[in-house]
């Protein structure tokens, strides 16, 4: 366990490694699933790097289009979120892109929330855009084995009084 800066609010942190194969998801909604193909395409070549997970239609759509080899959970609405969000919470996820769309009410909202804050808790990167996702994804971090700080969460030990 590496000791947190004493400047830090908070600390210790637990140190997760990433393997020079990062696994990402990709998740889309609807009106985002055009962008996220595009963007897709143009990195096709990074992403066969990698090992890639994606909800259901989203990676229907990937497989399909590009060719890629993709891991598919539930459909975002049906779970699929939920599932992405474990993944990341068991270690499973290294990376979330996920195109949502801002100006459109989605019935799953609060699913969407839990994922993106399970994200920011286990110091996962998250790309919600296609430009933050051209920065994360260009990164020379995305090819080497990298160590992710995780604050540690558990409840201090009780000292025993004898």
């Amino acid at each position: 366990m590496l000791q947190h800066d004493p400047a830090a609010p908070r600390g210790p942190y637990n140190s997760l490694p990433m393997r020079r194969r990062k696994r990402i998801a990709l998740i889309a909604h609807d009106n985002c699933k055009l962008d996220l193909l595009d963007w897709a395409r143009y990195n096709v070549g990074t992403l066969r790097r990698h090992e890639l997970f994606a909800t259901g239609t989203t990676g229907a759509l990937l497989a399909g289009e590009l060719g890629l080899q993709v891991a598919r959970f539930l459909s975002g609405p049906l779970g699929g979120d939920q599932q992405v969000g474990a993944g990341v919470a068991e270690g499973r996820i290294d990376f979330v892109l996920f195109f949502w769309d801002p100006l459109e009410p989605q019935p799953h909202d609060v699913d969407v929330k839990a994922l993106l804050r399970i994200a920011v808790v286990y110091n996962v990167p998250v790309a919600c855009n296609r430009a933050t996702a051209d920065f994360v994804l260009s990164s020379p971090l995305m090819d080497v084995e990298y160590e992710r700080l995780v604050l540690d969460h558990s409840p201090p030990a009780i000292a025993s009084a004898s």
